[in-house]
């Protein structure tokens, strides 16, 4: 999905570059918070230029915690430590439970966004780890072009 075509349909918006945070990414994402830091929740609209992807991380939490994921323009990739990779695209909903190491980016042809949701729990951190290597993202395509 290419990047004028992508704006139409990013009903939350780009926001702006998520300079804070880019030592964790490869490539360019930007962050635009949908709810004030009073919230006790906090909610904001991830974009992802294409190829870019989030290092692998974990939500730790003693109790509860975790995050979930919205998809809500263009296609990317989630997948946690030890499973397969999962094609995400609008309206998909993905559930990551705390203490489970996981990473989400944008598809190689594709701007993606999603709503990140950092679920409230005890004893919340968040450990950034490795990069996603440029051999593990491209094998993702062909594998997936091999299975279809």
């Amino acid at each position: 999905m290419e990047e004028k075509e992508f704006e139409k349909v990013n009903m939350f918006g780009k926001g702006n570059p998520n300079d804070a945070f880019a030592k964790y990414f490869v490539g360019n994402s930007y962050l635009n918070p949908l709810v004030d830091n009073t919230s006790p929740i906090f909610l904001a609209n991830v974009t992802f230029e294409p190829g870019c992807r989030n290092n692998w991380h974990i939500h730790h939490a003693s109790k509860n915690g975790g995050q979930i994921l919205i998809c809500t323009a263009g296609y990317g990739w989630y997948q946690e430590e030890g499973k397969e990779a999962v094609s995400l695209e609008p309206g998909k909903v993905i559930v990551i439970p705390a203490n489970v190491k996981h990473w989400h980016g944008a598809k190689k042809d594709s701007w993606f966004s999603h709503i990140a949701i950092e679920v409230p729990g005890e004893d919340t951190k968040n450990e950034w780890c490795e990069k996603v290597t440029d051999e593990e993202y491209n094998d993702l395509e062909v594998t997936i072009k091999k299975v279809n």
